[in-house]
């Protein structure tokens, strides 16, 4: 063999090792990698994971605020829906008695007032049973008109106290 053709084959054999050498050095590095990049995988699943459950975990505290909410607008609503039906029970009573005259509505007069003209005596009689000042009866229409006055009013406060009831526990 002559000395070119043993350093083309030198030269060959060296290139053949080189290419070997990285052909495993490329190996080697793919497993190193293949490795690091399993390991990231799995933490980056453990952070989505720990994500998850915190998400899920807010979401159950939130539906159970609400649901909590739900449950304390609902007894609100039944106790006023209550206080709405006894007022107007109430009232209905109040109305029928006024309506038979088993009940009349009178008010106190001023005995002072020298102008209304009202020759109601000023002292109470022995025969009847009135131990305040002087009183006038009022007229059974305008008593019911006043009764449906205050039915309203009654009704009105009812309502908002209704609506504060339901802004308070909505509110923060």
């Amino acid at each position: 063999m002559t000395p070119v053709q043993k350093l083309v084959g030198l030269a060959v054999l060296i290139l053949v090792l080189m290419a070997t050498a990285a052909g495993v050095t490329w190996q080697v590095q793919d497993w190193r990698y293949d490795g690091k990049l399993a390991k990231q995988a799995g933490q980056f699943q453990t952070d989505l994971d720990a994500i998850g459950n915190a998400a899920a975990a807010q979401a159950r505290a939130e539906q159970d605020k609400r649901l909590a909410t739900e449950q304390k607008l609902a007894a609100a609503d039944q106790q006023h829906s209550k206080e709405l039906s006894d007022a107007q029970r109430n009232q209905a009573l109040l109305r029928d008695r006024l309506a038979t005259a088993d009940v009349r509505l009178s008010v106190l007069l001023d005995a002072t007032d020298s102008a209304s003209g009202c020759d109601v005596p000023a002292t109470a009689g022995t025969v009847g049973v009135v131990h305040a000042g002087r009183r006038a009866q009022l007229d059974p229409a305008h008593a019911q008109r006043i009764i449906a006055i205050t039915d309203d009013g009654d009704n009105a406060v009812i309502a908002l106290r209704a609506c504060q009831a339901y802004v308070r526990a909505v509110a923060p």
